[in-house]
């Protein structure tokens, strides 16, 4: 009997619904958190809190264009109140996904959670001013402090690592790396939530820089385009897998530049006030105040021989 080109569709799809709904490979378990029900953080939601969070640090130049004096106080409080209010719920979803809080207890610890990341603001906004800063003063082609804050990506970015790193202390799980990812992609600059960063720190133009999670970096740090502060090896467990947690990223001290696509490796120490050129690969720490660069090679054939040079 020849079947109909309609019940073999139904049959294909049937086939394939059900090894989609399987419980194989990385499971339902693993793509909808550890309980039925569990619901994913919302991309939406964490972008809204960005936001959020980038208008309450610099009112008029994120959310809303226009801000008097007069009204600021009110439209400050109807925004960090909606920041609280997603926040709340945002931080429970993140706990299906981890993070060791009994079902009963997530809303709990949303809450405390949200109120200790509106409580930080203020300190936020200070350590992101000395960013402008530094990023001001680092550049000769800026105009002025507005200029950084609204133009640059590398204040973008920072405000975005910045918040999710006070959510990765606090011990939320997959929310910071949904929102890092957020600023990687809007940006090019890709800084995992768990670095530890300094204050005025700045990363002129920013596109292809990577920060890894272990990397400790201190204060007034540059950073151009293309650097990669990431690891060398992965330790391996009995089974083969990467051992999780270990330091493998580097170790940046104050007043250091790394100029453009230079590439420091593994957990090494650059020493304080270290220069490290562009294009350069470094494995090895760095004694402060040191500087490393490729030397120029210069082709025979472009030397210049005059009064009896080259004879």
């Amino acid at each position: 009997m020849i079947e109909s080109k309609e019940s073999a569709g139904l049959g294909v799809i049937g086939r394939a619904v059900e090894e989609l709904t399987a419980s194989g490979g990385l499971g339902l378990c693993a793509l909808h958190g550890e309980e039925e029900g569990a619901r994913l953080p919302s991309a939406q939601a964490l972008a809204e809190i960005v936001e959020l969070a980038r208008a309450a640090v610099f009112p008029g130049f994120y959310g809303r264009s226009t801000v008097r004096p007069s009204t600021m106080r009110y439209q400050m409080g109807v925004s960090v109140e909606r920041l609280h209010g997603l926040l709340c719920e945002q931080v429970a979803a993140g706990l299906c996904f981890g993070g060791g809080v009994a079902r009963d207890r997530r809303g709990e610890v949303a809450e405390q959670v949200a109120e200790q990341v509106v409580e930080r603001l203020p300190e936020l906004r200070r350590v992101l001013a000395t960013d402008v800063e530094a990023a001001y003063r680092g550049d000769p082609a800026a105009t002025g402090w507005g200029e950084i804050i609204a133009c640059y990506p590398a204040i973008r970015a920072l405000t975005c690592y910045r918040l999710a790193h006070e959510l990765h202390v606090l011990g939320v799980p997959l929310i910071p790396r949904m929102m890092t990812e957020m600023a990687h992609s809007e940006t090019g600059i890709d800084i995992h939530p768990a670095a530890t960063i300094g204050h005025h720190f700045t990363i002129d133009h920013g596109t292809g820089v990577v920060i890894g999670a272990t990397c400790v970096i201190g204060n007034n740090v540059k950073l151009y385009q293309g650097v990669t502060l990431g690891a060398i090896s992965f330790p391996l467990d009995e089974a083969g897998n990467p051992i999780k947690g270990i330091p493998r990223h580097p170790i940046v001290e104050d007043d250091v530049v790394i100029y453009a696509n230079a590439t420091v490796l593994g957990r090494i120490t650059i020493g304080r006030g270290c220069v490290v050129g562009a294009n350069v690969w470094v494995t090895k720490s760095m004694k402060p105040g040191t500087k490393k660069y490729n030397r120029e090679r210069v082709n025979p054939m472009d030397m210049e021989f005059s009064h009896g040079m080259g004879i």
